[in-house]
């Protein structure tokens, strides 16, 4: 029997091996340590329970899957682990065991290598080795799932109010909650794999996916393709008009068309948002797409408007655009206009006259010029660069259709002149000018303020800078500062400031600049630098260019009250001696130019030398001639004169010497006389001397001589009467005496004494000058007698040269 036992364990054993190679590993055969007896049995070893505990035995790459092994819930065992008959190693990092004794096993599936039959084995201290567990099948995909995103309906377009289901499939796994997301952003109120909206609206248009998840710690796939949805209003129907024109005339026709841009639409018409109602002047087509009015009436008129209905959705557009159809009783009057509105206009510019008619459209307009009618049929009659023949009267009038005319305008009037020219003048006095003078243009047309102006210098438009500058409009051009770039021929040109009318350019002004100050030429006349009182000189300045100058003088550089080039001294004096300049100017204020002042010309003044007349004929003479020797002389010259001498202010002929003899037969009046020198060379002449009157010259020197012999005898016969009396008189006591100074007696004691000789004579006239002589020893002379009054006319006014010595003893005249 123990026999039998054996054997049957070892049938067992070999069976197994049979069966699977571990299984011969791993069994024991038990037996007992007693001695065997008949009834001693044979001890099974256990099978362990292997189990998934994760939820899935297909997992994708980096799931994780967990089997658990136990042995009749015993903790007393230890666990091994093998894949697809290896057993599995702990060191592989993907995989881990947990519980005690490795009840637990972790697979990560990395990869498809994780794939394979799992089983385990049990491990007891006493009872030895289990028998393995049945195998459990693991299979690790190689990728993350993709979810399948499907629409219904798919339509490219949806409208709002539809429905729409979206759906998520994973194929050959399970277990998976579903995310879906709208514009990428997730939308929470569902996880199943289904999503629909009952009600579109504008806002749900955009992108949708989805993807899926799975396990505690979520497991994603991948994201599902996306579904594009697009939802907006239904398209608008397009109302159309057909026929010409929506503003009619009564029993005219309208036809209007609704159309949409795709098919599969009918139409509905309506009339101030009103459904038309059926009415013999409308005909519809099928499907309504084409709205006829065959004859118009007011009672048509109004807001015509569409709506599209889908043959196979309920979707019902908004309203189309609108067409007022408006119907009119009468026939209107056209209006008349122009641009620009001007009766005058010039040549070259563009005028346009509108038709308008303000009821109704599609109007054929008839145009007429001077009641003859023109070829255009515009609403609009352009003329482009008028000419003088466009002058004249226009009006128009408009048609439409067969029957429809209006009546004709108002008439207008256009007259066309000729472009004025602008003339340019000089506004400063000179065209020709020099650098720093400044120049102003003024450019005008006549009779019109309306232009503006533009500046050509040798055609060349001239644009502000520093130097040039403009008046308001252009009228003016001001050089501030001339240069020789603003040399050149300048003109101008007009345009009017609110049209565009130009006007061809002015005749040019010439204006030159010259490249220096001008030079200033100094004329003296006579050219003689030594003058004498009494001449006369001129300056005159010159300048040899240009004109419309004034002139300053100065002298020794102080300025003179003299205007005009031209300065004359007449007579000088020594008060003009100095150096005279002059300097010449233009223009006025800011504006004036100055040139250098002239070179100085030097005036040098002296005295003129005086003529003096001297009487040649002695006081020894005076008692034997009847005639007087004159001679002239000029006072303080070496010079040779000659000499002219004067009778009561009139030249005497044939007497150039510088004597001169008056006698009673040439001068029985005995009149005045003055001489003056002459001389070729400068000064020319002398001034003329004192007035000299030889009446009774003689006779009064004569009475004077008389005279001067009794006071000079008188004061001899007193001076030797006084010696004598001093001689005979007995001495008188010292105190009589007089004293020594009182020997001679002055003029004032000689009146105040009695008995003092008389120096002066009775007044001699003229019966007792024409008297006989009497001798000079019979004058006597007392205090009583006066002496003679001289008139200033009949007065001695020579003297003689003091440069000569007295000769015969003559006496000096007495000088008036």
């Amino acid at each position: 029997m123990r026999l039998f036992k054996v054997f049957g364990v070892m049938y067992l054993a070999a069976v197994c091996m049979a069966q699977d190679p571990l299984a011969v590993t791993s069994m024991d055969i038990f037996t007992t340590s007693q001695p065997s007896t008949e009834s001693q049995t044979i001890y099974e070893p256990p099978v362990p329970s292997l189990y998934l505990q994760s939820p899935w035995l297909e997992v994708f790459p980096s799931e994780k899957a967990q089997l658990r092994c136990s042995i009749n819930d015993s903790t007393d065992w230890s666990f091994t682990w093998y894949k697809s008959g290896t057993q599995v190693q702990e060191a592989d990092p993907n995989l881990s065991f947990n519980l005690s004794h490795g009840a637990v096993l972790t697979i990560i599936a990395a990869s498809q290598a994780y794939s394979g039959m799992y089983r385990c084995k049990g491990h007891h201290k006493v009872k030895g080795n289990s028998t393995n567990s049945d195998p459990l099948q693991l299979k690790v995909y190689a990728n993350k799932p993709n979810p399948t995103l499907t629409q219904n309906p798919k339509l490219e377009h949806m409208y709002p109010g539809e429905s729409v289901t979206f759906l998520c499939m994973i194929y050959n796994s399970s277990g998976w909650d579903y995310m879906w997301f709208h514009n990428d952003k997730e939308i929470q109120e569902s996880n199943n794999h289904t999503y629909r909206i009952d009600s579109l609206v504008l806002s749900d248009s955009g992108r949708y996916h989805c993807k899926a998840k799975r396990g505690k710690s979520p497991f994603y796939t991948e994201q599902s393709e996306t579904s594009t949805l697009q939802v907006s209003e239904p398209p608008t129907p397009t109302l159309k008009l057909v026929t010409s024109w929506l503003d009619v005339f009564e029993n005219e026709t309208v036809e209007l068309t609704c159309d949409m841009d795709s098919s599969n639409w009918t139409f509905t018409w309506h009339r101030n948002e009103k459904a038309l109602l059926q009415d013999p002047a409308l005909d519809l087509s099928a499907g309504g797409s084409l709205l006829n009015i065959t004859s118009a009436s007011q009672a048509l008129q109004g807001k015509y408007a569409c709506k599209a209905h889908h043959e196979f959705r309920e979707v019902t557009s908004v309203f189309s655009n609108t067409a007022i159809v408006q119907v009119y009783g009468n026939t209107p009057k056209p209006s008349l206009s122009k641009d620009p509105v001007l009766n005058s206009m010039y040549v070259g510019e563009n005028t346009t006259f509108t038709c308008n008619v303000d009821v109704a459209t599609d109007w054929e307009y008839q145009w007429y010029k001077d009641g003859k009618q023109l070829t255009v049929q515009d609403k609009t009659l352009q003329i482009n660069r008028l000419s003088p023949h466009d002058g004249g009267t226009y009006w128009c009038k408009a048609t439409r259709g067969q029957r429809t005319s209006t009546y004709i305008s108002d008439k207008m009037t256009q007259d066309v002149l000729e472009i004025p020219v602008p003339s340019v003048a000089l506004s400063t006095q000179w065209a020709d000018v020099f650098p720093t003078e400044s120049v102003t243009l003024s450019c005008a047309i006549t009779k019109s303020s309306d232009w503006m102006y533009t500046w050509q210098r040798n055609g060349q438009v001239i644009q502000t800078d520093g130097s040039v500058s403009f008046g308001s409009d252009g009228t003016t051009l001001s050089i501030v500062s001339a240069a020789a770039r603003h040399q050149g021929q300048y003109s101008c040109s007009g345009k009017l400031k609110s049209r565009s009318v130009s006007s061809s350019l002015s005749s040019g002004v010439a204006i030159s600049v010259y490249g220096y100050k001008p030079q200033i030429i100094l004329v003296q006349d006579p050219d003689y630098t030594l003058m004498h009182t009494g001449d006369s000189v001129s300056y005159s300045c010159h300048i040899n260019v240009s004109s419309g100058w004034e002139y300053r003088w100065y002298k020794d550089d102080t300025p003179l009250t003299v205007s005009g080039n031209n300065y004359t001294i007449s007579p000088v004096a020594i008060r003009n001696t100095g150096s005279y300049q002059c300097q010449a100017i233009r223009g006025r204020t800011t504006g004036i130019f100055e040139t250098e002042q002239s070179l100085a010309s030097r005036l040098q003044v002296e005295e003129r030398p005086s003529a003096n007349i001297i009487v040649l004929t002695g006081w020894s003479e005076v008692f034997s001639t009847d005639s007087l020797v004159l001679q002239c002389e000029v006072k303080g010259s070496k010079d040779t004169w000659n000499y002219t001498w004067f009778m009561k202010g009139q030249g005497i002929v044939n007497s150039s010497s510088d004597k001169y003899t008056v006698t009673p037969q040439n001068d029985p009046e005995q009149s005045q006389y003055t001489c003056q020198g002459i001389r070729t060379g400068r000064p020319s002449y002398s001034t003329k001397s004192d007035s000299l009157t030889t009446k009774n010259l003689l006779l009064k020197r004569r009475v004077l001589l008389s005279i001067s012999g009794c006071i000079f005898f008188g004061i001899v016969a007193v001076f030797f009467g006084c010696i004598i009396l001093k001689i005979t008189r007995k001495t008188e006591d010292d105190e009589e005496r007089p004293e020594e100074g009182e020997l001679f007696l002055t003029m004032a004691q000689l009146k105040d004494r009695v008995d003092a000789a008389c120096l002066l004579v009775d007044y001699i006239t003229d019966t007792e000058l024409n008297a006989p002589a009497k001798e000079s020893e019979d004058i006597t002379c007392s205090e009583t007698t006066q002496l003679p009054v001289i008139s200033q006319e009949d007065h001695a006014v020579t003297t003689e040269s003091t440069d000569k010595p007295e000769e015969d003893g003559a006496l000096l005249s007495f000088q008036h």
